[in-house]
């Protein structure tokens, strides 16, 4: 399993995404889950994966071959919500062209997406492709989008994501909403991928990987650790 999570943030989009695909006593795998797309002119895009890992690799590998083979590609739509139509269809076609009972028995071939980006012309935006390929956009009301194990990660976005979130505090608080569901599940753990897109930049070049001998993440997760103890230790306490 995995866990992403992407905002969109008046200055901007912030993507963080773990790698871990199967976990066990002796079944531990790691595989990237975001990806990049863009030409540092007009279009900017990164998709984040949870789900089938052959479904998704088939999604990365197609999307890349035809940026370079077909007349219409990522490179060449006019919006965010054409890309996210497109890329929505790839996946139908690509587990209904998989979804045979010779081949899949019984496998669940399913996947989602995360999408954020910027297209020349108009804001970026950000959309949660689902498996069955349609998807929704997300708004002031809804600033960020989960995919994977998100319920041990969704309290402290819902404590402190809104739109007007600097960039900065946003990927803070996506690295602690990644470290709680560390901790509480198995099948999330490092490196993280993270990414920070400056609105109307057309570059994906503030990304790095998080291992798991990052300073600066186990300062993060250690302070986070001991603010929490402090403060429960400071609640009014409840009398019977």
């Amino acid at each position: 399993m995995t866990y992403c999570v992407a905002m969109k943030l008046a200055d901007g989009l912030v993507f963080v995404a773990d790698s871990r695909t199967n976990a066990g006593v002796d079944n531990i795998s790691t595989f990237r889950k975001l990806f990049t797309f863009g030409n540092g002119r007009d279009h900017a895009l990164v998709l984040l994966s949870a789900g089938n890992l052959a479904t998704t690799q088939s999604i990365v590998e197609l999307l890349k071959r035809r940026i370079e083979e077909a007349e219409e590609n990522l490179m060449t739509l006019p919006s965010m919500y054409d890309e996210a139509a497109y890329i929505g269809r790839l996946m139908r076609e690509i587990i209904e062209r998989d979804t045979h009972p010779q081949q899949s028995q019984g496998v669940d071939l399913g996947c989602s997406l995360l999408l954020g980006g910027q297209i020349r012309g108009e804001a970026p935006r950000l959309f949660l492709i689902y498996p069955q390929g349609n998807f929704i956009e997300a708004s002031a009301e809804t600033p960020f989008f989960q995919i994977g194990e998100f319920k041990y990660g969704k309290p402290i976005l819902d404590r402190i994501i809104t739109p007007n979130t600097p960039l900065e505090t946003a990927l803070t608080c996506g690295l602690i909403s990644m470290d709680s569901t560390i901790k509480s599940n198995l099948t999330v753990d490092l490196p993280l991928d993270i990414l920070i897109y400056n609105k109307d930049s057309y570059s994906l070049e503030r990304t790095r990987q998080i291992s798991a001998e990052d300073e600066q993440f186990l300062a993060l997760r250690k302070a986070w650790g001991e603010g929490i103890r402090e403060l429960f230790n400071r609640l009014p306490r409840t009398e019977l």
